[in-house]
């Protein structure tokens, strides 16, 4: 059973997971626009029509399954935004799934877990010490400790940053995180294989592991967001527009995780071309239109004074 199938990550696993011979079963909101969502998703899966908050509804979409893939949440800033209902999609669909007593429960968790870290050197491992610093990474770390502590059968996979490969609205959050800050990324298609492989390696089970996309997907912020920028057809932003503090991105150690899950085939070039395939014409629209594209992103900057001369 696959939780938060329509999301970004959920809906490149439901294909991999039907690839590899698996039949999978999806609990989908029954909402006007996931049910759109749902339009695109394989025909060979079933679709069961369910919030994760609905115990009932849970405990029905368990039935019979020998396996619980957990990836439904709702990440920042709608959780940041929106805490109340982020906690009972996060923290009350977990116990829901927990109670319903799968078999196996892999459950997708955050490398965020691990605070504010740029003051210490990288590689993060997942040993080290888990800070809650928003809604988000509270619900994440409690939700850690509800599979761990459950007798159920468990993998957890705490992920880097995935990108969206295509269009994505833009949200004043992107000037928050510093410039130099360390970011690791992982092309969303090596999370499913991460995900499926884990399903079929015992190694994995009772394990917390790291799921990124390797030495070549480690950048700073400002090399991301700048090549990120550029397959969008946008030029860089000027460095006054962002905030020079911390955040919760890092490199990350997955050794272990490759070794085991053999996940990793994207580079972030491989990222950003799939970037630019995903926008397809409306790339050549932004650059057209470019400076009113930069002037609206600009306005969304606290940080950024436009009577500046950039």
């Amino acid at each position: 059973m696959l939780t938060g199938a329509t999301g970004n990550v959920g809906s490149r696993t439901l294909p991999a997971l039907l690839a590899a011979g698996h039949d999978v079963r999806c609990l989908i909101p029954d909402t006007p626009a996931q049910r759109r969502a749902a339009r695109r998703l394989p025909r060979d899966a079933e679709l069961r029509w369910g919030d994760v908050r609905d115990a009932a509804a849970v405990r029905d979409a368990c039935e019979g399954v020998e396996a619980v893939v957990h990836l439904a949440a709702v990440i920042p800033p709608t959780s940041e935004e929106q805490p109340d209902l982020a906690r009972e999609v996060n923290v009350g669909g977990t116990v829901n799934v927990v109670a319903a007593r799968p078999q196996r429960l892999l459950f997708a968790s955050t490398l965020d877990v691990h605070g504010r870290t740029q003051d210490r050197p990288p590689p993060r491992r997942v040993d080290d010490p888990l800070v809650a610093t928003d809604a988000y990474t509270a619900h994440k770390i409690e939700c850690e400790n509800l599979v761990r502590d459950s007798d159920l059968e468990w993998c957890i996979l705490r992920l880097a940053d995935v990108p969206v490969l295509g269009p994505r609205p833009p949200h004043p959050i992107m000037f928050e995180i510093g410039l130099d800050n360390r970011i690791e990324s992982v092309h969303v298609a090596d999370v499913a294989t991460a995900i499926t492989n884990a399903l079929h390696t015992p190694a994995a089970w009772g394990r917390t592991l790291f799921i990124g996309g390797g030495p070549t997907c480690q950048l700073t912020y400002r090399e991301f967001l700048t090549r990120m920028l550029a397959a969008s057809g946008l030029p860089p932003l000027p460095d006054s527009a962002f905030s020079t503090a911390e955040y919760v991105t890092d490199w990350l150690d997955t050794v272990d995780s490759e070794a085991l899950l053999q996940y990793q085939r994207h580079t972030f070039d491989d990222i950003l071309t799939a970037v630019r395939a995903g926008l397809g014409w409306r790339r050549y629209l932004a650059r057209l239109a470019s400076p009113i594209v930069r002037a609206s992103l600009l306005r969304m900057s606290p940080y950024y004074n436009s009577a500046q001369v950039q």
